[in-house]
This record gives C-alpha cells, structure tokens and sequence, in this order.
C-alpha cells in the first residue's frame, strides 16, 4: 500500500511545539536509555552487595571488561562501519602503560590512567589516519596487520619483560579503600561501563552522532552537506581506542600482571566476536555480547569435556558454528531481535521557543550567483561535459535539461565539487569553486539533492533533515558526549521542523525515513537541503516519482522559494513541470550547449525538437 501523499496529510503549523502524541524517535535512545540505564544503576550496587559467592562477582567483572572494549566496537563497527581485528592492542596499550609505570617508576595508577590514554589517542590517531583512507578489505587486514605489530613489538621489549610480562602490579585503591579482585573492583568497572554507554547514547543522539551514523551508508550524501566523513573515521577511531584503553588499565590492575598473550589478535577477534553477537549496530548490543560469550565460554570448558568424554579447545568450534548460524538467521545479533519486540518509546523534546539559527548573507536579487566558464570534463578519450558555459542570477530559477547522455548530471556534480574539471572555471559569488571538495563548497552556500535518494533509512525524517544543518551547528562529539549540546541541539531540530513543515511534510516528522514513499523521500531531501540555509539550491531530479498532486505541490514550493530569493539550479526530465517553473533554461545535447533561452524560446526551437525526437518536424 503507498504511503498517504502529502497533499492528504493536515498540515503542521510551522514552528508550532510537539504534542504528547507526536515525539521524536531514536532508535539509539528511545527504550533502553530510560529503562536500561535505571535497571542497571539499580543492579550493579545490588550485585555488590548480594552474597553472591567471588567467583560470580569476578565473572561480572570480566563481563565489564569486555564491554567497554565491545562499546567501542559498537560505535566503530556497527555504526561507523569500519571493521577491526585490532582493538586488543589498545588494549594491550592501556595495560603496559600503568604496569611499567606503577612496577618501575612508582606512579600512582590513577595518574598512568591518564598518560595511558594519551599514548592510546596519538597512537590511533596516527594509526587511523593512515589505514582509514582504505575501504573494502583493505581495512579489515591493516587492523590485523598492526595488530600483529604492536603484539610482537610487546613480546620483544626487554623492558616489557618480552613474552613473560610484567608481574607484580598493585591493585587499585580509592580514598585510602583497596579495591582489590572483589566487590570494590566491580563497582569501579560497572561505573566505567555506565559511563561509557551514557556518553555513546548522547553521541549517537546529537549533531555528530547523525554525521557519525551517515558514515556506513551515506558518505556522499554527508559529504554535500558539509561533513567531514575522513575526520569523523579517525574520531571514532580514537574513542574506540579510548574505550579499549580504559579496559585493558582496569584489566591490569585485575589480573595484576600483563603479557602479550591477552592483547593478541585471538582477542582482537573475540571482541569483534562478542560486538557481533549481541549486536553490532546497538549500544546494548556491546553488553549483551560480553556478557553470553563469557559466561558460555566458562560453562562450555566444563560441558562440552563431560559430553564427548576427552578435553581440548573444542568450545572454539561451537563457537564458530554459533557465529554462522547468527550470521545466517539473526545478522544484527541478538540485541536487535530483542529491540524489534519492544514497544518503542519516545523521547519528549520541545524546541518551539529556541532561539533561530543564524543565517548566511543572501546575495541581493539579481546578483550573479553561478559563473560557469568553458567547464570541460574528460574520461580517458571521452569528452562528457565540452566547454559548457552559463549563468544564474539571485532569485532565478534555471532549468538544465537534455536528451538522456546529454550530460546534465556530470555538469551537475561539476558544479558541486563531486567531480573535478579537466578545465574551465566555476564561480560561485565571485569565489573559485573548481577543484574544492563537495563538503568546502556545501559550507560557502550550495546545497543539492540527488538523482537516487541518498539518506538514512534507519533514523527518522527529522532527524535526515537535522543533517543538513550540520555546518550550522558548532558542538561537537565530546560535548556531545558529555551533554553539553542541548540547547543547539534543539535549536537544529526547530530549523528541521520549519523547513519540513514548509515543504507539507510536517506530518511526517518522526517516521523512519525508509518507510516513506520514494515521493515523500524527494521531498525530504529538498528540506535538508533547505536546512543548509543555501545561497543557491541544486536539485537533481526532484519531480521524480513524485504522483501529480505532489508535483503540482513541488511546483509551488519552488516559485515560494523563488520568491523568497532563493536561486536554483533544476536538472529535470518532466517538461511540464520545468516549463512551468523555470526563467531559462540551458539545453544540452552530448555534452555540448545546445541552446539557452526562455521556455517559450526553447519550445519553439526546431534544435530542441530535434534533439528529443530526433526530427526537425
């Protein structure tokens, strides 16, 4: 059944607050941030306190330790997309700083917590900017690679004690308290854990948690909206890191002795391991992983020697054969087969009296906007684009139209930094476009839409529209992390609201964006782009599969956005609706300018007709 069109739907008052009925969704926070948290702020000082004998309490220690490296995971793999085998050397990074310091220096393990950290940031950071430029398995076998490097550069340093390790490492004591292997301890790698998934939901919930979440699936589309995806990479890089860090000092203070045997690439493959079981995409998930692989690994050493009758690794196996059926039948691990039976919650923001974003100097009405000078695109001995030249005007409506091959679209991602020019010139307000990256142009002015719907099905209308105004926003991830991005935040998701409600898309506000129709989908890539608040709007295609009401509808919002001085660019194949819209049109044919006029004046050429129909008759 098609979605209802936008012309049924009873439009939102612009700018009005939301009702009890109508709330944002997050995927990432909805249910488990309101009633997951609470229960665990409950359990964990419970558990401290039940007589549960130590055994069980250092099991849920160890449960703890893997989590904070599994959260990384979540936030590196399952959201960002980047696969890594060698989160267990950050690990390993974490321990050896504070063993060699507290062993042979004599330094307080809460003052190597932070030098620890330190070591672990410039170490992914040199790390990720080398390898994150990879893609495909490239990626995933230059994890290993210095995984590998960092395991046998521990096993080699006479310093580290080689492949023996350093023995002989304190426990951690808190105001005076030694927190040993029990309760203490515990406590202390639960509030890690807590803290570390309170600040992963905050992230994946704010400004950089949306650009964060396009990564996997959308990086053109975050590209054009001014976002940064290489710098991204190499952020989350760093807190995955971060995370393993803090797991592997805790650890050391634990086992109170480190060797490379716990930070090889066997463990590295256990925590993907783990991540993918509970569920890779999910903050949860990371816990949930931790938590059944370990206590399965122990009771398996037990079972499985009683029901063959001889001993051996043969939990390895099971194991494996686990992994293939999870990949088979349940590839978003077991955290998302229990999410999709949750009733999902929502999340009560009101954002009608925050303050309007600013907004960038218009140029004033007729004002030249868009130089484009003898562009020419070459691939190998093809010549795609051949000297095109032409202009738009502040206020103008330009439409750029073509037989198919013409090459409206190459001309097009020219103009918006996806293709460089083999030659000619682009000038936008005056200012050298040609050979700037797509994100350097969004953030001069220009903002565009897709010929194939780019955006994020998985996160709500409001919340793909928020994406665009990214470049208006200035928080970032570690206010984010920390919640100190509330009140832009609000202020981001107001500009979202307005400019839904100003395309008759308001209704839709909080329904995933892949459950709309692929009309309704145009129309939210419009109002992000409109987020953006551009000196001059693109719009590859936006009439298509759009049913007639709501190309009339788009029709309208065109000549309001007109009005209003807003300057666009129209690549379009439907005529009816660039003859009703556009003031000239530039009419391409083979990569080469055919004409350039008024609708009527391209109507009437026998050039045009010819080209279309291929007859001059």
């Amino acid at each position: 059944m098609d979605a209802p069109s936008r012309s049924d739907l009873p439009p939102t008052p612009q700018g009005a607050s939301l009702s009890a009925a109508a709330k944002p969704v997050s995927r990432w926070s909805a249910n488990m941030r309101q009633h997951g948290l609470l229960g665990l702020f409950i359990a964990v000082p419970l558990i401290a306190v039940l007589p549960l004998p130590d055994f069980w309490i250092s099991q849920l220690s160890y449960i703890g330790l893997y989590a904070l490296t599994c959260l990384g995971l979540v936030l590196l793999t399952g959201v960002g997309g980047l696969t890594s085998f060698g989160q267990a050397a950050f690990v390993g990074i974490g321990a050896y700083t504070t063993a060699w310091l507290t062993v042979n220096m004599g330094v307080s393990p809460w003052i190597t917590l932070p030098i620890g950290l330190s070591i672990t940031a410039v170490s992914a950071f040199v790390i990720g900017i080398i390898t994150l430029r990879m893609s495909g398995h490239y990626l995933p076998l230059a994890t290993i690679a210095w995984g590998l490097s960092l395991y046998y550069l521990m096993g080699n340093i006479d310093a580290l004690g080689k492949y023996d390790g350093i023995l002989g490492i304190r426990s951690l004591s808190l105001f005076g308290v030694d927190l040993g292997q029990g309760r203490g301890f515990f406590l202390l790698t639960w509030a890690f854990v807590l803290a570390a998934a309170i600040a992963l939901l905050h992230l994946l919930d704010s400004r950089s948690g949306r650009a964060i979440r396009a990564l996997r699936s959308g990086a053109l589309m975050a590209e054009s909206m001014g976002i940064s995806t290489f710098r991204y990479k190499v952020t989350i890089f760093v807190i995955a890191a971060l995370f393993a860090c803090i797991s592997g000092w805790l650890f050391a203070h634990f086992q109170r002795t480190v060797n490379p045997s716990a930070f090889g690439l066997k463990m590295g493959i256990e925590y993907l391991f783990m991540t993918v079981v509970g569920g890779v995409g999910h903050v949860w998930g990371a816990l949930t992983g931790a938590a059944l692989t370990k206590l399965l690994d122990d009771q398996l050493q037990v079972l499985l020697p009683r029901l063959i009758g001889t001993s051996g690794s043969y939990e390895v196996i099971v194991f494996g054969i686990a992994l293939v059926l999870m990949l088979k039948y349940q590839p978003d691990g077991l955290w998302d087969f229990v999410e999709r039976r949750l009733p999902r919650a929502n999340r009560a923001v009101d954002w009608a009296d925050a303050p309007a974003l600013a907004e960038r100097a218009k140029p004033a009405r007729g004002e030249l906007v868009l130089d484009v000078k003898e562009v020419r695109k070459q691939f190998g001995g093809l010549v795609a684009v051949n000297d095109i030249s032409f202009q738009i005007r502040a206020g103008e409506l330009v439409g750029l139209i073509g037989p198919n091959g013409a090459g409206k679209s190459t001309t097009f991602n020219l103009i918006t930094g996806v293709l460089a020019p083999t030659r000619g010139s682009v000038l936008f307000r005056g200012e050298e476009m040609a050979g700037l990256a797509s994100r350097d142009i969004a953030r001069k002015g220009m903002a565009r839409t897709f010929q194939h719907v780019k955006m994020i099905p998985d996160m709500t209308v409001l919340e793909n529209v928020a994406l665009g105004a990214h470049t208006r926003g200035r928080k970032g991830v570690f206010s984010a992390m920390a919640w100190l991005d509330t009140a832009e935040e609000r202020g981001l998701f107001k500009e979202a609201q307005r400019q839904l409600d100003r395309i008759g898309m308001g209704p839709h506000l909080h329904e995933l964006a892949g459950n709309l129709a692929m009309g309704q989908q145009r129309l939210l890539e419009i109002a992000r782009a409109l987020c953006a608040d551009p000196a001059l709007l693109l719009l590859d295609e936006p009439a298509a599969g759009l049913r007639h009401k709501e190309k009339q509808a788009l029709a309208e919002v065109l000549r309001q956005l007109q009005r209003e001085g807003v300057s666009i660019l129209l690549v379009e194949h439907d005529m009816d609706l660039v003859m009703q819209v556009c003031d000239r049109l530039v009419v391409m044919e083979f990569g080469t300018l055919l004409m350039e006029g008024t609708p009527e004046q391209v109507q009437r050429s026998p050039e045009v007709r010819a080209a279309y129909l291929g007859t001059e008759h």
